[in-house]
């Protein structure tokens, strides 16, 4: 749960659903904790952080903790029977089991073999871990912390909750709840599930007007003959409002020259990245739910040193959402990049920390391509963006995951392209 509006109504929403259903029920009343309300510290999304919080809590007086998203639609009568099968005064980590296709970097390879045998939860259809397992962790924590300096935003990552609890086969792994869904509630399995995600794309009210989005698009020299194209060809006709902002100046795209001299590390200030592909669209869509007059920094949550003094921060590579108010309020706290090859995306995340603006997630921004997540994962959303050129034909990602029709008209020609190949 988040604190800009848009995302606390609805959790609140779901907080009350919750309470009414359980004392329809006539049970006794859950306590429901909302992430945000609970941020005493920078990273409590990050879950791990909470632990012993719930430990000394709930620790002697209950038997589960149940994590959900704001969008998760929960059955309680149904989750209340599903939790009952399983003995409380053993460890237990329960979820509905996402797994990598192939080994990664993520997981420090530890499954190069058989990737497959690591299961992870999927947050949007909830997960449950027992107390004797909460209290198990907690007291971990305390001797042994997270040892990371970057957290990827744990919504696709829950992987590093499942490899922090699975201890090299000290803690137990995920067991499969198959009544933890994400269908939508309108899905044919809908009765035999006990929760339930609203996969749809937020709509406020009428979308965006494309004259009320400007588009700033990062690139560099050696870009302009490669990526820009790739632009031009997919989205850029999208876009009523854009510019291309460069090292160099070209006149053939155009692109302005920003007289910051292009790094291996460092990026341009901008909010755009070329290696990204976007849909203006469902942006302008997701939009509509955004207060223009809340400082509002949209986008793919990552984190560094987290419990250690750090911050979030919105990663580039998934594209960077700023509101006018945003934009007004760090331009006025002098707040700017402390050297050229300072990263961008990193630099914005301290500056709006230390203006107590709070980095907004959502999950449709992609740092990586489709291929780098599991496919029920990417089952139950709408993108707007994904990232990387690497080893993938852009364009083809673009229309078959982002184009505003399934078919889209490529050069005066239909084009459909199969997920599974991308």
């Amino acid at each position: 749960v988040q604190s800009n509006s848009f995302h606390s109504k609805r959790a609140e929403d779901l907080k009350r659903d919750i309470l009414k259903q359980t004392a329809d029920l006539g049970k006794e009343l859950p306590t429901v904790l909302l992430i945000h309300q609970m941020d005493r510290h920078e990273g409590a999304w990050t879950i791990l952080p909470l632990m012993r919080d719930f430990s000394v809590a709930y620790g002697r007086n209950s038997s589960w903790i149940f994590f959900c998203e704001e969008d998760t639609r929960i059955q309680v009568v149904k989750l209340l029977e599903i939790l009952r099968r399983f003995d409380t005064s053993k460890e237990w980590f329960l979820g509905k089991a996402l797994h990598d296709e192939e080994s990664t970097i993520i997981h420090h390879y530890a499954f190069a073999e058989n990737p497959t045998v690591f299961k992870f939860p999927d947050f949007a259809a909830g997960w449950a871990l027992s107390i004797p397992l909460v209290n198990k962790l907690a007291t971990k924590l305390k001797s042994e912390p997270v040892k990371s300096d970057f957290t990827i935003d744990l919504k696709h990552e829950g992987s590093s909750i499942a490899l922090y609890i699975w201890q090299k086969g000290d803690g137990p792994h995920l067991t499969p709840v198959p009544e933890f869904c994400t269908g939508d509630v309108n899905s044919d399995r809908v009765d035999q599930c006990a929760t339930t995600f609203s996969n749809f794309l937020p709509l406020c009210g009428e979308p965006v007007k494309k004259e009320d989005v400007f588009v700033a698009v990062k690139t560099c020299r050696k870009f302009h003959g490669d990526r820009i194209p790739v632009v031009k060809q997919t989205w850029e006709r999208e876009a009523a409002l854009i510019e291309y902002y460069s090292d160099y100046r070209d006149i053939s795209i155009p692109t302005v020259d920003l007289g910051v001299p292009n790094t291996e590390r460092g990026k341009l200030l901008t909010v755009g990245s070329l290696s990204q592909v976007t849909v203006i669209f469902r942006l302008r869509k997701l939009l509509s739910c955004y207060d223009p007059n809340e400082p509002v920094f949209l986008g793919e949550r990552y984190g560094y040193g987290l419990g250690t003094g750090g911050y979030s921060y919105i990663t580039g590579g998934g594209g960077m959402v700023f509101s006018r108010t945003a934009v007004q309020r760090l331009l006025a706290s002098k707040c700017r990049c402390y050297s050229m090859d300072a990263p961008d995306d990193m630099v914005l995340g301290m500056c709006f920390s230390g203006l107590g603006i709070p980095i907004t997630h959502s999950p449709l921004f992609h740092q990586a391509r489709p291929m780098d997540y599991p496919k029920d994962y990417l089952s139950h959303q709408i993108p707007v963006s994904f990232h990387k050129h690497w080893n993938i034909d852009p364009v083809k990602v673009y229309f078959t995951w982002l184009a505003p029709n399934t078919e889209e008209a490529l050069n005066g020609k239909k084009v459909e392209f199969n997920r599974e190949d991308l």
